[in-house]
């Protein structure tokens, strides 16, 4: 037996199929790929994440969208969707569709046993390759913990703020947003 020829799509055709899908997927030098559906906690955590960050930012030059807006980054070809990010300043967009972004200030990850790996790894990878990025936090939806990690001025990605006890809180520096981890993780259920 042999194996069937992989088909390999445009971005153009990603973008025309994934308007039309009654499901988000990702993209990736013409591979699509399925995003998986999230489980109970992630889905609390990104909820909390959306209205403590929307109702901090509101007023402010700063907006924050959640995981249904899809970002594009052309130095490695990837389209997805963060759980949730922050845009400072004029949104910058790939087309006069309106829904691919290209300018994130900030991506925040709610990490499941599926994709922590990816988002961890891989994934930071190609995030750290926008030029508008500063921060990427990470949530954890199997346990109690979130990191942040910044780009400094020399272009440098470190470790900036991290929590892994209820008490905590970590910081998203560059829009001077604190973030409790009880605030977070608020109506989960069977974390440590």
């Amino acid at each position: 037996m042999t194996a069937q020829p992989q088909k390999i799509y445009s971005e153009e055709e990603y973008l025309e199929m994934e308007r039309e899908a009654d499901y988000k997927s990702e993209y990736y030098q013409g591979e699509i790929f399925a995003m998986a559906g999230a489980g109970f906690n992630h889905n609390r955590i990104t909820e909390n994440l959306s209205v403590e960050v929307g109702t901090f930012l509101k007023g402010k030059s700063c907006r924050g969208y959640s995981s249904d807006l899809r970002i594009h980054i052309p130095a490695n070809g990837l389209f997805t969707y963060p759980d949730f990010l922050i845009i400072c300043g004029k949104n910058e967009f790939l087309n006069d569709k309106k829904d691919t972004v290209l300018n994130p200030t900030v991506i925040l990850e709610v990490l499941s046993s599926s994709t922590a790996r990816y988002d961890k790894g891989e994934k930071f990878h190609f995030y750290r390759s926008i030029p508008s990025l500063k921060e990427y936090a990470i949530v954890d939806s199997l346990s109690i913990g979130a990191e942040v990690w910044r780009k400094n001025e020399e272009g440098v990605w470190f470790l900036a703020s991290v929590a892994y006890d209820i008490g905590g809180s970590i910081e998203i520096g560059s829009v001077g947003l604190e973030l409790t981890l009880a605030d977070i993780y608020s109506g989960t259920e069977d974390l440590v």
